[in-house]
């Protein structure tokens, strides 16, 4: 049975599959992030997570005249595929770093406030395909895992020089992966390695059948998490977001898994990463956030068979409420 394809028009990012694809990535709920992060269709918005540009030509097709978008990515290769793509619109500017120096990456073009930020924490399409860049287990490239090649370590250093306590930690904490310390020994055993393949074949030594996939994809992540040090640069760039957004404005966030979920819905929902409600006299909750939607907006049926990827995605999107520190 054809599935009903959705209509872009100019007052409302449409439902065509994929509107704003590319090769290089297919971003996901691009309807939904223009219809809830743009308050001021004149304002200041930045897309710290920049990629192929495609939430960043969604939100320039819904702006005005007089808008600016901030795009930032701290991989040249996407900076460059995006400043392409977009070069002829000269509200865009595309800018070099990491989102967790959003605050002082802008103060670069002289901007402190802003009217609304997007982070999507997905690994683009092109990253994941590529595979040199060692972000799959499907294939074989150098194990290396790093959002910018030019600066860190490769996972392939941690994986070959960490000892067996810190191999698992890594694998238990950002894999949640119950055979932890199954893999761990086989990695001992093995190392080192050098390539996505070898690393990969030695978790399948340990793990078959049914939760095979899983379980490679779980310690791949892993290991990108802790490469790219990810949960705390989310921290981090959360927390510049509380000076950065004016009143009013917008902070949006799509997630593809519990732990970036988890401090996000909190940190939107209760103005900290415990989730701790601190209330004042009266017991009003006290936040620098009021949530849009009470839970997280998904992708749907259409969507996610027309990019697959979108089937994990959560967008939560909360207004900076004024308070005497603003």
């Amino acid at each position: 049975m054809k599935r009903p394809a959705k209509v872009q028009s100019k007052d409302n990012v449409g439902e065509m599959p994929q509107p704003y694809a590319t090769p290089y990535h297919a971003p996901v709920l691009c309807k939904e992030v223009c219809l809830h992060l743009i308050g001021d269709p004149n304002g200041i918005y930045v897309d710290g997570t920049l990629g192929g540009g495609g939430h960043t030509a969604a939100l320039l097709d819904q702006l005005k005249p007089n808008a600016r978008v901030i795009g930032i990515d701290q991989d040249h290769e996407a900076l460059r595929v995006a400043g392409e793509r977009l070069v002829h619109d000269t509200r865009f500017t595309p800018l070099y770093g990491n989102f967790s120096h959003l605050k002082a990456l802008l103060q670069q073009l002289g901007i402190d406030k802003v009217d609304g930020v997007l982070l999507d924490l997905g690994v683009s399409s092109h990253q994941l395909d590529n595979r040199s860049r060692g972000f799959s287990f499907q294939g074989t490239g150098p194990l290396d895992m790093r959002m910018d090649p030019q600066t860190g370590i490769p996972a392939s250093a941690l994986i070959n020089h960490l000892d067996e306590q810190a191999l698992r930690r890594i694998i238990w904490t950002f894999g949640e992966e119950r055979r932890a310390v199954a893999v761990v020994r086989n990695v001992l055993k093995k190392r080192p390695f050098e390539t996505t393949e070898a690393f990969a074949d030695c978790i399948r030594e340990v793990v078959q059948g049914p939760e095979q996939h899983k379980t490679l994809a779980r310690v791949f992540q892993a290991f990108r998490i802790a490469v790219n040090e990810e949960l705390t640069v989310l921290e981090d760039a959360l927390r510049a977001t509380l000076t950065l957004v004016k009143p009013g404005g917008r902070l949006a966030v799509i997630t593809y898994h519990s732990l970036e979920d988890r401090p996000v819905k909190r940190f939107l929902k209760f103005g900290n990463f415990e989730g701790i409600p601190y209330k004042d006299f009266f017991g009003n909750l006290i936040t620098p956030w009021e949530l849009i939607l009470p839970k997280a907006i998904e992708a749907t049926e259409n969507e996610i068979f027309t990019n697959p990827r979108a089937r994990s995605a959560k967008l939560r999107i909360a207004t900076r409420i004024e308070t005497p520190s603003a």
